[in-house]
């Protein structure tokens, strides 16, 4: 495991015991948007605190940036100070859907935010219930933090990077939906099917392996040189459908060593918020 990247659960209670570490619980379930804070209050990992994809990861006021638009800075250093979050303090993030929803996402932000010491459990919260850990449905609330992190913004893609990119051909565009929605069979939540024209397909399930675990990091390294066919890691950017389990993708390559890679942040989502771009369907 790569304590940057992934991480055992075992991994995980051994850290707890030595203490300064933050366990962050990112259960969410697109169809039910309450649904993962119901089931932390019934269950999690001891001490873990409950970050919102909604509230606490994005910023759903912001219009024609996709259904996930990064969160204002303030809003996610309030969700960190609540957390007992301070720099120094490790972070491990989970999800009960293999880091896509919204583990990744939260790993992301906080590398954009500059902090290098976050992983995700490998695995989620499966792999923790798996593995006969203890568990909890209540906790005392730890002190609240007076941090502020910034997102580097300047490391997210965004319209007029990607346009010019693909305009040039220097831009290898991951789409990390199911094939099904990336070649317009099926769309079931954005308003039009298909996907960017040259974008290639690699869809995060194809990231795991056994038991809903990562693969092998050789394997997702031969896997995605594949796909790169003699482009750098920083040729990459990734997309899905509002920009969440892209960071999957991103998070496959880096734990495989293929540093560099970047999120197109609006994803599909923001980029059929404009009839003029081109969709594509099929293969």
């Amino acid at each position: 495991m790569n304590p940057t990247t992934l991480v055992t659960a075992t991994e995980v209670a051994q850290r707890q015991v030595r203490g300064n570490v933050l366990v962050a619980d990112c259960r969410f379930d697109l169809a039910d948007a309450g649904k993962g804070e119901r089931d932390h209050a019934e269950a999690h990992v001891p001490g873990a605190a409950y970050f919102h994809l909604d509230r606490d990861l994005s910023d759903l006021t912001k219009r024609g940036l996709g259904r996930h638009p990064l969160p204002h800075d303030l809003v996610f250093s309030a969700a960190l100070a609540r957390a007992g979050w301070r720099p120094g303090v490790d972070v491990v993030v989970y999800d009960d859907a293999q880091g896509a929803l919204a583990a990744a996402r939260m790993w992301w932000l906080l590398r954009l935010a500059g902090v290098r010491n976050a992983s995700v459990l490998d695995g989620g919260w499966s792999a923790w219930r798996d593995a006969g850990l203890p568990v909890e449905s209540a906790g005392v609330a730890p002190a609240q933090t007076d941090v502020h992190v910034a997102l580097d913004r300047a490391q997210v893609v965004w319209f007029d990077e990607l346009e010019r990119r693909r305009a040039s051909g220097d831009v290898l565009l991951l789409d990390a939906r199911a094939a099904p929605r990336y070649r317009g069979e099926v769309e079931p939540i954005d308003p039009v099917a298909g996907h960017v024209p040259d974008a290639r397909n690699r869809p995060f399930a194809d990231n795991l392996g056994s038991g809903g675990r990562f693969k092998p990091r050789e394997q997702l390294r031969r896997e995605f040189e594949a796909l790169l066919d003699g482009r750098h890691a920083r040729d990459v950017v990734h997309m899905c459908g509002s920009g969440v389990t892209a960071c999957h993708n991103l998070l496959a390559m880096e734990h495989a060593g293929l540093t560099g890679s970047r999120v197109f942040a609006p994803s599909w989502s923001g980029w059929v918020s404009d009839a003029s771009r081109p969709v594509a369907t099929g293969s």
